[in-house]
């Protein structure tokens, strides 16, 4: 099977659902890690890994979701829900422009009461007052939401929000693109197909997005496999995806509970996400989730990015994974590892090297 597999690799032959399985769960993990490493050198001869520098704002709290794997979210009426004002997301924003940081992640629960309107308000202010920040916000599960909520289709919200200032779709909410897998761990979300229709809709409006999952919770190898497999399909399709970023569910003060996935896995499940993923240029090692040392062993298992500094993350830490890298941190952490550290944008196009 290995003689075959690499050979399709070689002829740039794309693997089946067979194959793939086979390297997750037969062959060993410095075979995949090579062949995924190779895949990564071809993609990126330069030696180049990147970041850029952003900050995670959580606009609330509360969340109609409700997902078994979620430390974060509270009810409506719990002592501790919240939503910001416009004036404490405009501050935390004033902090990331200080910061050099050119993207915005914002993201939150679903809110009950959080219509279009008020994004809409939110999105264009934060233009007139930042105009070099990079919106890049709402996962497809919000936009569903504000979309039902809002009584308007998911297509016009997204040209809505896109015209308010909305610049690109961050992949979460994915968690594994298999309904079965869903059901189990967040009844209450949409599922796949939804996830699907929203990432192709912004693609078809020239929004770029990421494309994300989520894994050692209930999923199979199998259903691994789907997901990388249906994320590649649309990427087929629709070319829009910038990069894909794999983490590990963090079992931490959330319902789900249990254990989390060993380092082990989370470098075969990366590795195969490069070799399946050939059509996506870029693979995040979360460093979020699996801490520095571990994303430095990743850009030799096919990631070349190390995503965002993250001046501000509250969903994972909420879980008790509170790892913290600086900028300096993260350009210490590429070059040890013999690459030369660049930072980016949100789509990848390179500001400076270090």
């Amino acid at each position: 099977m290995l003689n075959a597999i690499q050979t399709k690799i070689e002829v740039q032959q794309v693997l089946d659902r067979v194959e793939a399985l086979w390297l997750l769960t037969k062959a060993d993990l410095l075979t995949v890690g090579q062949l995924a490493d190779a895949i990564r050198l071809k993609k990126h001869p330069h030696g180049r890994v990147t970041f850029v520098v952003d900050r995670n704002v959580n606009y609330t709290n509360v969340c109609q979701s409700q997902c078994k794997f979620c430390a974060f979210y509270r009810q409506a009426d719990a002592a501790d829900a919240y939503v910001l004002s416009y004036a404490e997301i405009f501050a935390k924003i004033a902090e990331l422009v200080e910061h050099g940081g050119t993207q915005l992640l914002m993201q939150g629960g679903l809110h009950p009461e959080l219509k279009i309107d008020w994004f809409e308000e939110l999105f264009r202010e934060i233009k007139q007052r930042f105009p070099q920040v990079q919106v890049h916000s709402l996962s497809p599960a919000e936009v569903i939401h504000i979309a039902r909520l809002s009584d308007v289709s998911m297509r016009d919200c997204l040209l809505r929000l896109q015209a308010a200032g909305l610049d690109s779709v961050p992949g979460g909410g994915a968690e594994v693109l298999v309904d079965a897998v869903r059901n189990e761990i967040s009844p209450n979300k949409i599922g796949w197909r939804d996830w699907a229709r929203v990432m192709e809709q912004a693609h078809a409006q020239g929004m770029r997005t990421t494309a994300t999952m989520m894994f050692g919770s209930k999923e199979s190898p199998a259903d691994i496999v789907e997901h990388l497999q249906r994320v590649r399909d649309i990427q087929d399709r629709t070319g829009g995806f910038t990069a894909f970023i794999p983490w590990t569910f963090q079992p931490g003060g959330t319902e789900l509970g249990g254990e989390t996935a060993t380092g082990v896995e989370y470098l075969k499940v990366l590795a195969l996400a490069r070799i399946m993923l050939d059509n996506i240029d870029n693979i995040q090692a979360s460093w979020v989730t699996q801490g520095a040392m571990m994303a430095q062993v990743a850009l030799f298992f096919g990631a070349n990015d190390l995503g965002g500094t993250m001046l501000e993350e509250n969903v994972v830490a909420a879980a008790g994974c509170s790892f913290r890298l600086s900028q300096e941190e993260i350009i210490a952490l590429a070059r040890s590892a013999g690459f030369t550290p660049a930072k980016r944008t949100t789509t990848y196009t390179i500001l400076q090297e270090y």
